[in-house]
This record gives structure tokens, C-alpha cells and sequence, in this order.
């Protein structure tokens, strides 16, 4: 019988997903299929006295993850330090100038750093593999960048940050607001202490980046994100969203037209049916669709332990099996940025809320200022509210195209009833 060879494997970040890869690794080293066997020759992160669910006791231990990467116990390294910048990239950049595999989590990294690191890579025949960054245990890269290699894929969208999705889920359901939902998921793991990248979008707009980078074979553009996340979503949004007949999301989506690619964060309306506005909790959901395959949706947890460290050991598993490909869809060399479409000549459906003075024609000025503008109302409702300083009024429009309703906005907005700057919100076009 042929021996099995073994593997060293580099662990650089040790928080929930290190953790979690580690106690896999011991419990099977020789997952991989006909790929030899997985054996952690050493570890480093910020602290090293920090209490962990893992003995790392053991296991050498590095100061400097540039150190491990590069040492000669290091056949791969996997890079879960996080950040685009700093520690993580270089010590990614100094393990693939060593010629070694690289296996990372790290979306930011790869969303805005991902071409030269692609080039780097294939310059030194060293695989760059990132399944963990997107979707958590959904293998969505691979979907992506092999499984509809043979199609063309038009657009991908869908919900991409658990973080928000459990927060929108829970205001839902509780009645509760934003801040007091935010704190709660803090206090139970599920958002940082600070929670920025996540509710601002940020970390949605990494992951659609590199979406869209595999889909439609170019280069992240990260930069050219449009990005809003739902720090202003209010409580009375999603109710009256709900009484509309659609639930809130954070929606991240990548469209291709022959104008380039349009790339956006945006909280948005599903309808209630929509799979997306069924996928509740931290779920994260995807719709990919392609012109020859359709319409496909895929739906798993987007983070923890679990399901980011099931991603990391399959990309272990493919460098060991020596799966040879390129880092993004195309090789490094054929690799250049998309072409951004201006979002302002977007064109979509839109929810309007409104505060307003409670008197005669005050509707009729709305309707009469939206129908000079060009907006054409497709919905209304009205609903008085207990305390509130105005009278709530929503509606929903027809297509328009962007630059056109937010015009109408700053109309609506000068009228002498309208008490406060209209809260405007995207209709999922998906």
C-alpha cells in the first residue's frame, strides 16, 4: 500500500473559525479523499494566553504569522487572521512567494486585494483558495467559478451577512428596535463589539465583490460597490413593509448588462413568498442565474465554527488532492476590473415612506408632485400611528429609473407638509 503523505498545516488566527478547523483536524486527519493525511505543525494569533475550546498547548507556536507561513513545517497555510490588510496580507504574501498553498477565510483580503494576490499565486504555482469567504459552509465559490464554468452567468444576488439578517429577523418578530436588537446579538456572538462592517454593509460588499469577480470573469472591484447597510432601518419600516406584503432584507447583488456591472448593498423589500424573505435567522441565501441553467438558489448558515470551518477543510482537501485552476475565473494575466454602471441609471421598483402634516390635499400634492416628476405610484397606504409628530404615508412606485425618483424625493421633500426627508428603500428585483 502506498503511504499517505502528510500535509503540514499553518494555522494563523484562532478565534471561532481557527478553533473550530483545529478540532476537526485532530478528530480526522485523514479526511481528504485519496489527499494524505492533515497534520497541524503550528499556530499563531494575537494572544496566545487567551482561553480557547482547543488545547494549543502542543503545537509550536509563532509570534509573527509570517514566520509561520514561511517556516519549513509549513507545507499550507491557512490565514484567519482577517483584515485586508496588515498581518493577514503579509503573511499571505510572503507563504505564495514561498511557492505555498493558501487557504483563507479573509473576504476583505480577496475583495480588495484579490488580483495581485491571483497573480502572485499563479506566478509561483501555488493554489489560492477561499471558499470560507463567501456563505460561510455554502459552497457558493464553487458553484460559481466551476460548477456553471460551461454557462454565462448573468447575475447573482441574495443575502450575504448573517449578522444583519438575524437583527431583521428578530426587530420582526419582537416588535423591537434596531439599537436594542444590535446589543442583544453583541451579547449573544453574533455581531462584533464593533459592529460596523457588518451593518454597514461592508461585509456583504466584500463577499458580492468577489462574487461578481467569478461570475463574470474579471477582477474585484470592490471600490466600485454601492453600499448601504441598515442602521437606518426603522422598526415602523419593516412593519409597514409587512402590511405591503414584503419583508426586509439586506440584500448584496451583481448584474451584468452590456453597460458593465452593477454592484449594490441595499436594504431591500422581498415579497413575503420570496425565499429570500423566508430565509430568517443568521441564513444566508443565494440566487446565481445563468442563461442556459436558469434561475438556482442555494441556503445554509453563512458563519460559525461549524459550517466557515467545513469550507477551510475543503479547500484543504483540494490542495492536497492537487487541484490545479485558476484563482479567479480566468487566469491573473486576462484578469482586469469591471466596468462600473452609473446606479443612478438603474431602474426599479421603490417603497417611499413619508411623514406628512395631517390635512386636506396633503395626498393629492404627493401624487401630483410624483406624476411631474415621472413617478408613476403603483400602491398606497396610510396608517395612523400613536405618538408619532406626522401622519405615515407609504408607497410603492413602478420601475423608475433612480436618477428620476431620487429628483422626485428632493420635490416631495420642499413640500410644506412633508415633515421629514422621505425614507426611500429598493424593491428586490430578483
Amino acid at each position: 500500500m502506498t503511504q499517505q503523505k502528510t500535509w503540514r498545516v499553518g494555522v494563523a488566527g484562532l478565534g471561532t473559525v481557527g478553533a473550530g478547523l483545529l478540532t476537526f483536524l485532530a478528530e480526522h486527519p485523514d479526511f481528504a479523499p485519496a489527499g494524505g493525511r492533515a497534520s497541524v505543525t503550528g499556530v499563531s494569533a494575537r494572544s496566545r494566553s487567551r482561553p480557547r475550546p482547543f488545547d494549543i498547548s502542543g503545537l509550536p507556536w509563532f509570534d509573527d504569522p509570517v514566520a509561520l507561513a514561511t517556516s519549513a513545517e509549513t507545507d499550507v497555510f491557512v490565514e484567519l487572521i482577517g483584515g485586508s490588510d496588515g498581518p493577514a496580507k503579509a503573511a499571505v504574501e510572503a507563504a505564495l512567494s514561498a511557492g505555498k498553498p493558501v487557504v483563507t477565510a479573509n473576504k476583505a483580503l480577496i475583495a480588495e486585494h484579490g488580483a495581485e494576490l491571483a497573480a502572485l499565486a499563479e506566478s509561483k504555482g501555488a493554489p489560492l483558495l477561499f471558499e470560507a469567504a463567501v456563505m460561510g459552509g455554502v459552497p457558493a465559490v464553487k458553484m460559481v467559478r466551476e460548477a456553471l464554468v460551461g454557462d454565462e452567468i448573468k447575475s447573482v444576488a441574495g443575502i450575504l451577512n448573517g449578522t444583519c439578517n438575524y437583527i431583521l429577523t428578530e426587530m420582526e418578530a419582537t416588535g423591537r428596535a434596531f439599537a436594542e436588537v444590535l446589543a442583544e446579538a453583541q451579547r449573544l456572538g453574533y455581531a462584533e463589539a464593533d459592529p460596523t462592517m457588518d451593518v454597514g454593509g461592508f461585509d456583504a460588499a466584500h463577499k458580492i465583490s468577489i462574487l461578481a469577480a467569478l461570475a463574470f470573469g474579471c477582477a474585484p472591484n470592490y471600490a466600485a460597490a454601492e453600499i448601504e447597510g441598515i442602521a437606518g432601518v426603522e422598526l415602523l419600516d419593516i412593519q409597514l413593509a409587512r402590511d405591503l406584503g414584503y419583508r426586509i432584507k439586506l440584500v448584496a447583488s451583481a448584474d451584468r448588462s452590456p453597460d458593465g456591472v452593477l454592484v449594490r448593498v441595499h436594504p431591500s423589500l422581498a415579497p413575503l413568498a420570496h425565499p429570500l424573505a423566508q430565509a430568517g435567522g443568521a441564513l444566508n441565501a443565494l440566487f446565481i442565474e445563468g442563461r442556459r441553467t436558469g434561475r438556482i438558489f442555494v441556503q445554509g448558515p453563512g458563519a460559525g465554527a461549524g459550517p466557515t470551518a467545513a469550507a477551510v477543510a475543503a479547500d484543504l482537501a483540494d490542495v492536497m488532492a492537487g487541484a490545479v485552476r485558476p484563482v479567479f475565473q480566468a487566469p491573473a494575466a486576462s484578469l482586469s476590473p469591471f466596468t462600473p454602471v452609473d446606479p443612478s441609471k438603474s431602474i426599479g421598483r421603490a417603497y417611499l415612506r413619508l411623514s406628512v402634516k395631517d390635512e386636506p390635499g396633503v395626498i393629492a400634492a404627493v401624487s401630483e408632485t410624483l406624476a411631474e416628476a415621472g413617478v408613476s405610484i403603483e400602491s398606497f397606504l396610510q396608517k395612523l400611528v400613536e405618538n408619532a409628530s406626522g401622519v405615515p404615508i407609504v408607497l410603492t412606485t413602478h420601475a423608475v429609473a433612480e436618477s428620476v425618483l431620487k429628483a422626485a424625493i428632493e420635490r416631495i421633500a420642499s413640500l410644506p407638509a412633508v415633515l421629514d426627508r422621505p425614507r426611500l428603500l429598493r424593491i428586490a428585483r430578483i
